[in-house]
C-alpha cells in the first residue's frame, strides 16, 4: 500500500515538472510583455535578465503557501487516502487546463486555477463526508475554507477594474509629459521620472517580491517594514541622481527601466507563483512522510492528516530544481511565445493583424463610448482639444523597429504593475498578479489611443475573451477538479493510473497538434514579419508577392479539400465529414479575413506607384479566394441538411455522371496551384481554356438536371440539392479562373 502511495507522490513530482513548465509558458507574458513589445532590448538579453530574475525569486523563495496544506480543506477532518486524491486530481487538472490555455495562446491564472482545483475536489469530498455523517452535526464549516477563496473572486474583480482605471489615467498623464516624440522632452523630467519608477521598482521586490524568501527572517521583514519611508527616499534621490546622469552620458534610461522592471517582475513571479507548480506536490510529499512515520498500521483510509496545519519548511534542492525548469521552460518554450503574442497584439500602438474577430458585446461598448466620447467634447474648449491633440500625434512617434509600442509605454506597464500588486499585498489583497499587469497593459494601451475606430472592436474582444477565460479557468479548475477527485475516490488505484496514463495521453497529443499547428502557420507569419521589419523596397515587394502567393496555394488546397468532402459527405450520406466541412469553412472565411488584412497592411509598405498597378489584380484574388468559400458554404448547408433529415440520396445515375466532372474539377485546381507553385504561367491559357470548357459541361449537367425533375420518378429534394451543387460548381471554377489569372498579373 505504501509503495502504491510513493508512487502517487513521484507521479505529483513529474507533473509538477509538466505544472512548471506550462506554467512558465503561462506566466512569462506578465513579465515579458513589455520589454518584448517595445524592443527594449534583443530577445535573448531580455529572456536572459528574465531568467536571471527567474531563478533568482526561485531560489530564494520559500517554495510552500499554506493554501497548499490547509488553506481550502481542514486537514484533521481528512483522511490521508481523501487527500492524495484531492492532490493528484488538482495536479491532473492544473497540467491540463494550463496547457489548454497556452496553446490558444491566452494567458490565465495559475494562482486561480489551483485555489478552484483544491475547492472542487474539497468540496466533492465534504459532499461525500456529510452525507455519511451519522451524528449529523459534520458542516461545510468543518470541512473547508470558503473563505479564501471568496477572497479570490473579489481580487478578480478589483484588480480588473483598478489596473485597468489606473493603467488608462498614469499612461493618459505621462503621455501629456512626454508625448510621442520624447526625446525632447527628457532634459530634466528623464531623472525624476527614473527615480520614480526605479523606486517603485525596487519597493516591488522588498514589499511583494521577496517578502517570503528563504534570508528574509522575521526581524529582517520587520525592519524593511519599520524603515520603508526611509529605504524609499534614499532610494528616490540615488536613483533620480543616477538616472540623470546615465541621460547624460547618452544612455537610453527608459531602455534600463524595462529591463529592471523585468528583472523584478521575473523574481517577484517565480517566487511567489512557485508554489501554485509546486505547493501541492510538496504537500502530498509532507502528507506521505507524516504517514509512513506515524500511522503506526492505521490503514491509509482512517488515518486524519492533522499534521499539515503545521508550518512547512521546503528543501533547497526542489527549490533550485524548480528554478533550473523554469529558466528551461522559459528558455525553450514555444507556447510562451504564443502567449506573448496575445497580450502584445491586443496592446500594439498601429495596426496589423488582429487576433480576435468582433463580437456584439465589443460593437455595443464601441458605440456606447463613441456616443459618450462625442457628448463630453462638445463641454471642452478647442483649445484644450487642440493642445491635448498635439501631445498625441502620432506622425512623430518614436519607437524601435518592428516594436508595439513605444518605451515610454513599456516603463508604464511594468512600473505600475508593480506598485498595484506591491499595494495589494501591503493591503493584505489575493490580487492575481496576470490580472494586473494583462489589465494594466490594456489601460495604457487604450490612453495612447491605440484603440483607433477601425481596431476598436478587435480589441476590445480580445480583452473581453482573455477576461471570460479567467473566470472559465475558475468553473472549468472546480468542476473538473471535482469529477477528477470522485472517480479517484471511488476507483480506486486503477482509477488513479487510469487518469495518470491519460494525462500523459493528452499532453503529447496536445503537444503534437501545437506543432502541426505552428508547423501550418509559421512559414506566412515568417513571411509578414520580415515584411514589416524590411526597410528595402525591393525586398518587401518580394516578401509580399511571397506571401500572397502562399495564400492562394493554401487556399486553392483547402477548396480542393473542402469541395471533395463536401460532394463524398452528401454522397457517402457522411453527416459527421459534413458538419466538419461546415466548420472549417468558417474557420478559412475568417482565416481568409485576417489574411487580407495583413497583406493590404504590407501593400501599404509599397511605394505608391507600384501598389496602386497591383491593386487591382490583388484585390480580385482575395475576392476569388472569398467568393470560393461562400460557395463552399452554399454547397455544404443544403447537403448537410439534407444528409442530417435522412432524405433519399443521389440516385445511382447522378452519381455516375457527376463523379468524373468533379475529378476532372479536382485536376485542373491541382494543375492551376502547381502553376502558382512554381511560377510559370505558361500553361495557365491552357488551364483557363479547360476550364471554360469544364463550366460547359457542367452547363449541360444542370440543363439535362433541371429537364429531369419534371419526371415523377425522381425525387424533389435530392434533385434540388443536386441541382445547387452543379450550380455552385460552375460558380466555383469561374471563381478560381479568376484567381488563377489574378496570380498571374499580381506576380
Amino acid at each position: 500500500m505504501e509503495t502504491m502511495f510513493l508512487g502517487i507522490v513521484v507521479f505529483l513530482f513529474l507533473l509538477a515538472i509538466f505544472d512548471l513548465v506550462v506554467g512558465v509558458s503561462n506566466d512569462a507574458v506578465n513579465f515579458l510583455n513589455s520589454a518584448v513589445g517595445s524592443k527594449a532590448a534583443s530577445f535573448k538579453v531580455i529572456i536572459t535578465v528574465a531568467a536571471v530574475g527567474v531563478f533568482f525569486g526561485a531560489a530564494l523563495s520559500n517554495g510552500m503557501m499554506e493554501i497548499a496544506r490547509h488553506g481550502i480543506f481542514q486537514p484533521e477532518q481528512f483522511y490521508f487516502e481523501e487527500l492524495m486524491c484531492i492532490f493528484l486530481a488538482v495536479m491532473v487538472t492544473d497540467v491540463i487546463l494550463l496547457d489548454i490555455f497556452n496553446t490558444l495562446g491566452m494567458p490565465t491564472s495559475t494562482t486561480v486555477s489551483m485555489v478552484f482545483e483544491l475547492l472542487g475536489g474539497t468540496f466533492i469530498l465534504a459532499i461525500l463526508k456529510i452525507a455519511a455523517d451519522e451524528t449529523g452535526l459534520l458542516g461545510f464549516g468543518d470541512l473547508l475554507n470558503t473563505e479564501k477563496a471568496l477572497s479570490v473572486i473579489i481580487a478578480i474583480f478589483m484588480s480588473v477594474a483598478i489596473a485597468f482605471t489606473f493603467g488608462t489615467l498614469v499612461q493618459y498623464i505621462s503621455r501629456l509629459i512626454f508625448t510621442f516624440n520624447y526625446t525632447g522632452r527628457l532634459k530634466y523630467t528623464i531623472g525624476l521620472f527614473g527615480g520614480i519608477a526605479a523606486t517603485a521598482i525596487i519597493y516591488f521586490m522588498l514589499i511583494k517580491g521577496l517578502k517570503d524568501s528563504s534570508f528574509m527572517t522575521a526581524e529582517n521583514k520587520q525592519w524593511v517594514q519599520d524603515n520603508t519611508l526611509m529605504l524609499t527616499t534614499y532610494c528616490f534621490i540615488g536613483f533620480t541622481i543616477l538616472m540623470q546622469i546615465l541621460h547624460w552620458c547618452k544612455v537610453n534610461v527608459f531602455k534600463v527601466i524595462v529591463l529592471m522592471g523585468t528583472f523584478a517582475l521575473a523574481t517577484a513571479f517565480a517566487g511567489n507563483d512557485l508554489v501554485n507548480f509546486i505547493g501541492v506536490p510538496l504537500a502530498g510529499l509532507s502528507a506521505y512522510q507524516d504517514f509512513v512515520a506515524n500511522a503506526n498500521g492505521v490503514a491509509a483510509d482512517s488515518y486524519l492528516m492533522g499534521a499539515l496545519n503545521g508550518p512547512a519548511t521546503t528543501p533547497a534542492i526542489f527549490l533550485f530544481g524548480a528554478g533550473a525548469i523554469m529558466v528551461i521552460a522559459l528558455i525553450t518554450s514555444k507556447k510562451a511565445k504564443n502567449v506573448i503574442k496575445t497580450s502584445v497584439d491586443l496592446s500594439r500602438q498601429d495596426e496589423g493583424d488582429e487576433m480576435f474577430g468582433s463580437s456584439g458585446a465589443a460593437r455595443s461598448i464601441v458605440r456606447t463610448t463613441m456616443n459618450a466620447a462625442q457628448n463630453i467634447s462638445k463641454f471642452i474648449p478647442e483649445s484644450v482639444k487642440e493642445w491635448t491633440d498635439k501631445r498625441f500625434c502620432k506622425d512623430v512617434m518614436i519607437m524601435e523597429n518592428g516594436a508595439a509600442f513605444d518605451l515610454v509605454r513599456a516603463s508604464v506597464n511594468l512600473v505600475l504593475a508593480g506598485l498595484l500588486i506591491a499595494l495589494g499585498t501591503s493591503l493584505k489583497l489575493p490580487l492575481s498578479t496576470t490580472y494586473v499587469t494583462f489589465m494594466v497593459a490594456m489601460g495604457t494601451s487604450l490612453a495612447d489611443r491605440a484603440w483607433g475606430r477601425e481596431t476598436a472592436v478587435y480589441r476590445i474582444t480580445g480583452v473581453l475573451s482573455v477576461i471570460g477565460g479567467w473566470f472559465i479557468t475558475a468553473g472549468a479548475a472546480f468542476t473538473i477538479a471535482a469529477i477528477v477527485t470522485l472517480i479517484m475516490y471511488y476507483g480506486g488505484f486503477i482509477a488513479m493510473l487510469a487518469l495518470i496514463g491519460l494525462t500523459i495521453f493528452l499532453l503529447f497529443r496536445s503537444e503534437q497538434v501545437y506543432s502541426k499547428k505552428q508547423k501550418n502557420e509559421k512559414a506566412n507569419d515568417t513571411i509578414f514579419k520580415q515584411l514589416m521589419a524590411s526597410q528595402d523596397k525591393k525586398e518587401r515587394w518580394t516578401l509580399l508577392r511571397q506571401h500572397v502567393n502562399n495564400s492562394h496555394i493554401d487556399m486553392l488546397n483547402f477548396i480542393m479539400q473542402s469541395y471533395t468532402s463536401i460532394t463524398n459527405g452528401f454522397i457517402n450520406e457522411d453527416l459527421k465529414s459534413l458538419r466538419k466541412a461546415m466548420t472549417q469553412a468558417g474557420e478559412e472565411k475568417q482565416s481568409l479575413k485576417k489574411t487580407r488584412r495583413k497583406e493590404i497592411i504590407g501593400l501599404r509598405r509599397i511605394e505608391t506607384a507600384s501598389a496602386i498597378e497591383k491593386n487591382t489584380w490583388f484585390h480580385l484574388g482575395s475576392n476569388s479566394c472569398e467568393q470560393m468559400i461562400y460557395c463552399m458554404k452554399r454547397i455544404c448547408e443544403p447537403c448537410k441538411e439534407h444528409v442530417d433529415n435522412n432524405f433519399k440520396p443521389l440516385s445511382e445515375r447522378a452519381r455516375n455522371e457527376f463523379i468524373p466532372v468533379r475529378d476532372e474539377m479536382i485536376d485542373l485546381m491541382t494543375q492551376a496551384r502547381d502553376v502558382i507553385i512554381s511560377g510559370d504561367y505558361e500553361k495557365a491559357d491552357t488551364i483557363l481554356k479547360d476550364g471554360d470548357g469544364l463550366k460547359n459541361k457542367i452547363s449541360a449537367l444542370r440543363r439535362h438536371q433541371m429537364n429531369r425533375i419534371h419526371d415523377e420518378s425522381v425525387n424533389v429534394k435530392t434533385a434540388l440539392v443536386y441541382l445547387n451543387i452543379l450550380q455552385e460548381s460552375q460558380e466555383l471554377v469561374s471563381n478560381w479562373r479568376h484567381l488563377l489569372r489574378a496570380s498571374r498579373m499580381f506576380q
